[in-house]
């Protein structure tokens, strides 16, 4: 299974129609957003991703009524952490601050985490997967990043998005 993974937009509309182009264009069956959208601008774009959104709200997500009501189209959202099953068995773990996890067991067999602003993949002590996309805003760091993950093998990689090039601004119409 593909999955996407994304996180930290904080409101930025290109980058994050740039994460949706791309989650897309590379046939992600899921998207995983691991926190801080910020506020309600950026559902607009995530309604055209092709396949389901469960995402988490991060330390600085405030209209969270408003980002519920405005990704239920495509998906969810709600409080950290969360864990989901795909369908090949894959055991994922969702949150927005790794931290949040201190003392909380988990058989996982991959843990998304966001709110650092950089990316990283890597494995813990007990062989899970650790996915950081790292921000798709490039707010902080000026180099937006998503990631891409397969279930089977377990493996991710990330992706820079300013290499997807320009993203034109499209009207609920359709019309550019």
């Amino acid at each position: 299974m593909r999955i996407g993974v994304f996180a930290d937009t904080h409101d930025h509309l290109d980058n994050t129609r740039r994460a949706v182009r791309l989650f897309n264009e590379e046939r992600c069956e899921l998207v995983l957003f691991a926190g801080d959208f910020v506020s309600t601008f950026v559902t607009p774009p995530l309604r055209r991703l092709k396949c389901p959104l469960l995402a988490c709200f991060g330390d600085n997500d405030g209209n969270k009524r408003g980002l519920q009501n405005g990704t239920t189209t495509v998906g969810s959202v709600g409080e950290a952490p969360f864990g989901l099953k795909t369908p090949d068995g894959t055991k994922i773990l969702v949150t927005h601050m790794l931290r949040s996890l201190v003392g909380y067991a988990t058989n996982a067999d991959v843990v998304v985490y966001a709110h650092t602003h950089k990316p990283r993949i890597h494995h813990d002590e007990q062989g899970r997967l650790l996915v950081n996309p790292g921000e798709t805003s490039g707010w902080t760091f000026r180099k937006p990043s998503v990631a891409i993950m397969e279930t089977d093998p377990l493996e991710a990689r990330i992706v820079w998005l300013p290499e997807l090039g320009p993203v034109p601004v499209i009207d609920e119409d359709g019309q550019a």
